[in-house]
């Protein structure tokens, strides 16, 4: 699957980056993770913590699929607002996701000072913004929500908006404690610790198939075979070449990065900005200057129909750019790229066991959340191939219904 088009921004950004060989002979390891990105790397990192035999393989370089055009946004809030997780799974599950979710953010954010590469993870914090004033009531009511289970919230009307920001909106969530990073220098930084932990990195290393034993699996790849007692598959949005999830949805979505600006608009805190509407558009800045800005989602199509939409749906994201911050009206596009992006039906990620593989579990972080996604789903398959229990896991079930569950029974 060609999963990005266009110029991409990050690999200028990170030039002596780490190289790993291809893999060349037979081995051995408890677990092997497939897949470089931003999910392979948090659960290679959270393995080589405990001490695990692990090996890692990309068919690519390390973040050379989706991580790479991976915008850097770290929040608490879903696409799907706790209001709509509790009306569809009910209270105990709808917070338990957001906790989860904010647990991994204060991760992430805990990561700098432990790895040897910067990862340019900076707090942020966000505005989420009413598209419409139809929107107002929706925005009281998951400010209420939120409050109400502990989550920082903040309602702030126009006139508040106004006091802030170039723009002029109806209402807007404040909150605090998200972040923003470069994607692509944390999934190497990640990678380059786990390595230097003992963990067996291998790019340019595809896997060709998979025998499944009573004792584990053994992966055939280009040029050596890998036997391992446990497989975690994190091939991203490529998994569904590999097996179809029924509540997966492909699209494709586009986001720009300008030239560095003389100087940033009127902007509180260099805040992550989103909207209410759907599909949304969202913003953000950059340590150097920049603006980096994402949306203008269409139906999935062709790699070459997605070539020639870039410019046209980049375009568009410059010119949302310009409305929203009139300062910058003439600013340039210096990156431009589109690629595939993955959600589910019910607004939950997929992670954990299927019953037709074997020994194998799997991370799908699909969703505009998906680095928290991640960081969840290394805690909670870390802990499983420890032997301890995560009921977690149920919540993000790759088999699960439609039809809302009783609450696992987590452990304080």
């Amino acid at each position: 699957m060609k999963l990005n088009s266009g110029k991409l921004p990050w690999e200028s950004t990170f030039t002596d980056r780490p190289a790993y060989p291809s893999l060349e002979e037979d081995l051995s390891c408890d677990c092997l993770i497939v897949g470089g990105g931003m999910g392979g790397a948090m659960m290679a990192y959270r393995l080589s913590l405990s001490g695990a035999s692990a090996v890692l393989i990309d068919k690519r370089e390390i973040a050379g699929g989706s991580s790479h055009a991976n915008t850097g946004l770290l929040q608490i809030a879903n696409d799907k607002s706790l209001t709509a997780c509790i009306n569809t799974f009910g209270e105990a599950n709808g917070v338990l996701f957001y906790k989860l979710c904010k647990e991994a953010v204060d991760k992430i954010l805990d990561l700098p000072g432990k790895l040897d590469i910067d990862a340019h993870i900076i707090p942020r914090s966000s505005l989420l913004y009413a598209s419409t004033p139809e929107d107002i009531p929706l925005l009281r009511q998951e400010h209420e929500t939120l409050t109400t289970h502990g989550f920082h919230s903040e309602f702030w009307d126009a006139d508040k908006v106004r006091e802030h920001y170039s723009f002029s909106k109806p209402a807007a969530l404040y909150s605090k404690g998200d972040a923003e990073t470069n994607p692509f220098r944390t999934v190497h930084s990640l990678i380059n610790k786990a390595h230097s932990g003992g963990v067996r990195v291998y790019e340019h290393t595809r896997a060709i198939h998979y025998e499944y034993h009573a004792d584990g699996v053994t992966c055939y790849t280009d040029r050596g075979r890998i036997f391992a007692k446990k497989v975690i598959f994190s091939m991203g949005y490529e998994t569904q070449e590999m097996k179809k999830d029924r509540g997966a949805e492909l699209i494709n979505t586009y986001a720009i990065k300008t030239r560095p600006l003389p100087k940033l608009p009127k902007w509180h805190e260099q805040s992550l900005l989103w909207e209410t509407a759907r599909p949304y558009l969202y913003f953000r800045t950059t340590p150097d200057g920049c603006i980096i800005a994402g949306g203008k989602d269409e139906q999935l199509t062709d790699p070459e129909r997605r070539e020639v939409r870039v410019l046209s749906q980049c375009r568009q994201l410059l010119e949302e750019v310009e409305a929203l911050f009139p300062e910058v009206k003439g600013v340039e596009a210096e990156y431009c790229w589109g690629a595939v992006f993955g959600s589910t039906k019910d607004g939950l990620p997929y992670m954990g066991p299927h019953p037709e593989y074997p020994h194998c579990y799997f991370i799908e972080g699909y969703g505009g959340n998906g680095t928290v996604y991640s960081m969840i789903a290394a805690d909670l398959l870390a802990d499983t191939l420890a032997g301890r229990t995560r009921p977690e896991l149920e919540l993000f079930s790759l088999t699960r219904s439609a039809k809302p569950s009783p609450a696992p029974a987590v452990e304080a």
